[in-house]
């Protein structure tokens, strides 16, 4: 029987090539093997007919269709039938017919379903020769399509759409070559040539408010509270650890310059730097030119506020006229932008000090970047992770008062959890971006790096409202955290909360309850991620297309992300957001309490609050020793943090309930052992500033 399957298949092929092909096609019934298949209940073989196509280049279209099927259901018996044919029988119009007849007959036992109806329409096909080299034209054709199909099939695979007949997926390359890919191409030309999304910024608009309230009128500043009696310390490294505030009371006072307070941190960020590599620009002369104006507005009678001649950092994605912005990047790390990113400008009319342009991880992604690896001041044998890496280490180092750093997905969250600083990552559309590369225009947040929770209240302050430039931007009218009974908030605590927070607060008559965040989304990681990744690509198209993306500092990172979003479709990326919409409605709708403190680092935490648009505080709440310490006495520690989260808009109740808690405790007050070096650290000789031997305080 085996043998006659196999003559059976061979004899079909020969048949094949005198038939026409609109006879067959009439014959059997089908107009695609997929249809075939789809009836018999069977997988696609679209590999079956390229092989075919490719194997017997002489036979017209519909036959090598059926023949793949026949190949595909007869394989098992062709497999162990080893008895060639002859070269004359093969050739034998009238044997064939004869031996096909036969072994249908056969066939017809054996495969009923398949072949009963085949045999039936067989009996009555008229017989055509090919008659001239249009003929052989029509089927060389044939066969270019059904391979062309079959390729296209295996292309829409990657995008789960390979669901569509041989006609449709001709029809979908016709459509994409005559519609689309002229569409796509001078769209690139007019927007996507630019990488980082700095200058043509989508009009999508993501509002993650909740409630529709109308900001009655212009936003209110906040009114914070006063550190009236603070005297300048004797160490200029008890300077360089002071707070927002206490180091504005210093300047306010005239204790204290700015210029001489630029001095400091300048010193200290060339000190620390080798160490640390946390600093991609040093911005001196800038910095010196501003803290004299400063100092020369004072004398006048002029105090801009608490941020007036306070020195502090930008992460390297944000632009600053005359200034390298490298985005962290090998294939960017010349680059110079004419743009005065709107949040330098809000912070240079504060009367706020730049002295540096701190590390950004590579195009925003964790903390490797073309000069190096960003190192945690609490464990120098440990990275700060990212992407805010520079301002994360600076700020804990001591190296400024406060930075700005960005989050589209932890950016924020890890480094300052890592480090061991306070920071913020707001509301989304809290602060403006326009002159800041971009990863994700539904995603993307600029926040403080801070000292202590009341730093990160009023650098918010500063740095907020509505960015013309920036169409997720709003005026979002925040309560006073300064002002803010927490005794009337109730609080919810996850399993993994810190419970020293928890304790802390209801000893100052918080309403504290156990909680949980219920909702239904099992694909709440894909779908950041799929966000990120789609945006980004979008931004940094032009880049990938270049194959700039070889270089790229980490290829585990970016380029492998970026290839694979290349394939996700439109369609997808849609529905994408759709699910992102029902994981909204769904965490409002679970949202019982006024704030809940949470694990900060836990991923899917930082997927969900950066999709829903939570803000958080990153709250230092102790130490501990590290896991594998080096020989002999260490002073490194693994720092202990948590979240304290509201919903969107609501960024006063967190920022309240973290200065109730750093009111009682001094966990954000400890200083890291940054001197306590590896055997291959060193820190410039002689020293700009004289550090005193120290240990953890507490």
């Amino acid at each position: 029987m085996a043998v006659g399957h196999l003559v059976f298949v061979f004899y079909i092929l020969e048949l094949g090539a005198e038939l026409k092909i609109v006879e067959i096609e009439k014959i059997i019934g089908f107009s695609t093997l997929e249809d075939f298949m789809a009836v018999e209940g069977e997988t696609s073989a679209s590999n079956v007919v390229a092989a075919a196509a490719a194997a017997y280049p002489g036979v017209s279209l519909l036959w090598r269709r059926v023949v793949a099927v026949l190949v595909f259901l007869l394989l098992p018996s062709v497999a162990v039938c080893s008895a060639p044919l002859s070269q004359q029988d093969s050739r034998s119009n009238s044997s064939s017919h004869r031996l096909l007849a036969s072994t249908s007959t056969n066939m017809v036992r054996t495969y009923k379903r398949v072949w009963k109806m085949f045999y039936q329409k067989l009996q009555v096909c008229p017989t055509y020769p090919m008659r001239n080299d249009q003929d052989r034209a029509n089927s060389t054709a044939g066969s270019e399509k059904v391979i062309k199909a079959s390729c296209i099939r295996d292309a829409l695979k990657l995008l789960d759409a390979n669901f569509f007949n041989d006609t449709k997926v001709l029809e979908i390359e016709k459509g994409a070559l005559e519609f689309n890919i002229p569409i796509i191409r001078a769209n690139r030309k007019l927007v996507a040539s630019v990488d980082g999304g700095l200058h043509n910024p989508s009009p999508l608009v993501f509002n993650p408010q909740w409630r529709r309230e109308k900001s009655q009128g212009k936003c209110k500043r906040f009114s914070h509270s006063t550190v009236s009696g603070i005297q300048r310390p004797k160490s200029e490294e008890d300077i360089a650890f002071m707070t927002v505030l206490e180091l504005g009371e210093l300047i306010k006072t005239k204790q204290i310059t700015s210029e001489g307070l630029t001095r400091i941190f300048l010193e200290r960020l060339k000190r620390y730097n080798p160490v640390l590599e946390a600093v991609v620009t040093y911005t001196e002369d800038l910095a010196y030119k501003q803290a004299k104006e400063a100092d020369k507005l004072l004398a006048e009678g002029v105090y801009l506020g608490p941020l007036h001649g306070i020195p502090y950092g930008l992460k390297d994605i944000i632009s600053v006229p005359g200034y390298k912005t490298t985005w962290g990047s090998t294939t960017f790390k010349n680059q110079i932008l004419d743009i005065e990113a709107w949040v330098y400008k809000k912070l240079k009319s504060a009367g706020a000090v730049l002295v540096a342009k701190l590390v950004s991880g590579s195009l925003a992604y964790d903390d490797i970047w073309f000069g190096g690896r960003t190192r945690n001041p609490w464990n120098i044998e440990e990275f700060s992770t990212g992407s805010s890496a520079g301002p994360a280490a600076c700020t804990s180092a001591g190296m400024v008062p406060f930075a700005i750093g960005s989050e589209t997905a932890g950016s924020i969250s890890y480094p300052a959890a890592r480090c061991g600083v306070t920071a913020l990552r707001p509301t989304f559309g809290t602060v403006g971006r326009t002159g800041v590369m971009s990863l994700s225009e539904s995603l993307d947040k600029l926040g403080p790096f801070c000292r202590d929770a009341a730093s990160c209240a009023i650098i918010l302050d500063a740095i907020r409202g509505k960015d013309p430039d920036d169409l997720s931007s709003r005026d979002i009218p925040f309560d006073d955290p300064f002002s803010v009974d927490i005794t009337k908030l109730t609080v919810g605590y996850l399993e993994d909360a810190e419970m020293e927070v928890v304790h802390v607060l209801a000893s100052k008559g918080v309403n504290v309850v156990p909680f949980k965040l219920n909702y239904t989304v099992d694909s709440v990681q894909g779908i950041l991620n799929f966000t990120m990744d789609v945006d980004m690509l979008a931004h940094f198209d032009e880049w990938q297309r270049s194959l700039q993306d070889d270089v790229y500092e980490a290829q585990d990172q970016w380029p492998v992300e970026l290839r694979r979003a290349r394939v996700v479709s439109a369609v997808d990326y849609m529905q994408a957001q759709r699910a992102r919409g029902k994981l909204i409605r769904e965490v409002k709708e679970s949202f019982t309490v006024d704030a809940f403190i949470g694990n900060v680092t836990d991923w899917e935490k930082v997927c969900l609050g950066n999709l829903v648009g939570l803000p958080v505080i990153v709250v230092p709440t102790g130490l501990k020793n590290i896991s594998d310490p080096p020989s002999g006495h260490t002073r490194r520690r693994t720092t202990v943090n948590t979240g304290i989260y509201a919903p969107p808009d609501h960024d006063h109740i967190a920022l309240a309930l973290a200065m109730a808690y750093q009111s009682t405790t001094n966990h954000h007050k400890q200083r890291p052992p940054i001197d306590d070096l590896g055997p291959n650290d060193k820190i410039p000789s002689p020293p700009m500033v004289t550090i005193p031997p120290r240990l953890p305080h507490g």
